[in-house]
């Protein structure tokens, strides 16, 4: 399943049954879990741990130093989870010591061409980033978030959960859950209704969403005021949680 010309370090660890191409390197300190699939020159380097069942494209990039000025060669890490798709060229570079020190990829995410994720950041479970999307470092990108193509998300940025971005947005703030974004500097224009009816959200629940973003972004509420309007329809939708929690965990404010 290897093949010959393939650069294995001895020092690496590839679980049984893993599918190596031609040309690729795997440095050390990389552990690749069962059922993975590595196609021809990808280089992996550590420390990377990658979990079961992912397939990494050619030209990719995963586990190499960040380029950040700071990092001085600190054995920082990049940990993969499993079931996950890296398209052609996507690079991923480990974390620094000043944040997290690892970047993490969680499950079931689909990372097309060129993507690129900066270090420290963090890509939940079951999120999609289109070609040629670009995370700078310290991002964070909750579970089912939609990034289009050419997305740009500025350090220390926040995606909520089943947020979408349009192609080529810029995203420089905040996007809370649920929230549809596009432009450059991104601007909230609804909720992802298409996408939250493909996950299965009851027609209720969608409509006290939409309710709760036209009170945060059409109602000339201070966010103060509308979280206070947004608690009391709580009751009504447990869908409301995770809108009303990144509103409040927001660091960097929010699009608008």
């Amino acid at each position: 399943m290897i093949h010959p010309s393939a650069i294995i370090d001895p020092a690496a660890r590839i679980a049984e049954g893993v599918s190596i191409g031609p040309w690729t390197y795997i440095g050390p300190e990389v552990e690749i879990g069962a059922g993975c699939r590595i196609e021809s020159h990808v280089v992996i380097k550590g420390p990377t741990k990658m979990g079961r069942n992912n397939r990494v494209f050619q030209f990719s990039t995963l586990g190499e130093d960040t380029p950040d000025l700071k990092y001085r060669g600190e054995p920082t890490t990049l940990t993969i989870g499993d079931n996950n798709i890296f398209r052609e060229g996507v690079t991923i570079h480990r974390g620094t010591v000043q944040d997290r020190a690892d970047t993490l990829i969680g499950n079931n995410n689909l990372l097309m061409a060129y993507v690129h994720v900066g270090h420290d950041s963090v890509v939940g479970n079951n999120c999609i980033l289109v070609n040629n999307a670009a995370l700078a470092g310290h991002v964070v990108i909750h579970d089912w978030a939609i990034l289009g193509g050419y997305t740009l998300v500025h350090q220390f940025c926040h995606v909520g959960q089943h947020a979408f971005t349009g192609m080529g947005s810029a995203v420089g703030k905040d996007i809370p859950a649920y929230v549809m974004v596009t432009g450059a500097p991104a601007q909230a224009r609804s909720i992802n209704m298409e996408g939250l009816k493909r996950r299965g959200f009851s027609k209720d629940d969608i409509a006290v969403l939409n309710k709760a973003f036209k009170t945060v972004y059409r109602r000339g509420l201070t966010l103060d005021d509308a979280l206070i309007e947004l608690q009391a329809m709580l009751p009504e939708c447990a869908q409301l949680a995770p809108f009303i929690q990144s509103l409040e965990n927001s660091s960097r404010g929010i699009v608008r």
